[in-house]
């Protein structure tokens, strides 16, 4: 690999996009440990609306955020079409329940702009960025904001 080569990968990002309902999202792919199948997930009692409950992945028990509700959207049906996107931040993994994987983007990082300040955006919070490809406006999440707080949870 020569030193332009180096420079170029360090000024690129690879997104993971997804669907929900008519909208495109994406998630920086080196957060993203897996993607499953729909899997019902076990609801908890008193969790966050956009919690829809608890999976077991390989013995480890996984919340799942309908990712569509944390947003502000209706909720994502939940079946064999949809898929179970598992994130890990930090110490922290969940599954955020999607209506579809799109594809897999490599992008300048020059293309992200700041998306634009809106009060009255409530998951404004939750865009990081966003992004034009092939003429459809892709929003890039922040995973840290949309992912549930442990301890907010625990109480």
């Amino acid at each position: 690999m020569t030193a332009d080569q180096t420079s170029q990968s360090t000024s690129e990002v690879e997104l993971l996009s997804f669907r929900l309902a008519e909208e495109e999202y994406s998630v920086d792919i080196m957060s993203v440990r897996e993607i499953r199948g729909w899997t019902r997930a076990t609801p908890l009692p008193h969790a966050p609306a956009h919690v829809r409950g608890v999976i077991n992945l390989r013995g480890t028990v996984l919340p799942v955020v309908d990712l569509s509700v944390r947003l502000g959207m209706p909720p994502v049906e939940g079946d064999v079409r949809n898929v179970i996107i598992v994130v890990q931040v930090g110490t922290q993994t969940a599954g955020l329940l999607v209506d579809a994987v799109s594809d897999i983007l490599a992008l300048p990082r020059s293309e992200l702009q700041t998306p634009p300040e809106l009060a009255a955006d409530t998951a404004h919070s939750f865009i990081e960025a966003l992004t034009i490809v092939e003429g459809r406006m892709i929003r890039v999440l922040d995973l840290t904001a949309v992912l549930p707080d442990d301890t907010a949870e625990a109480a």
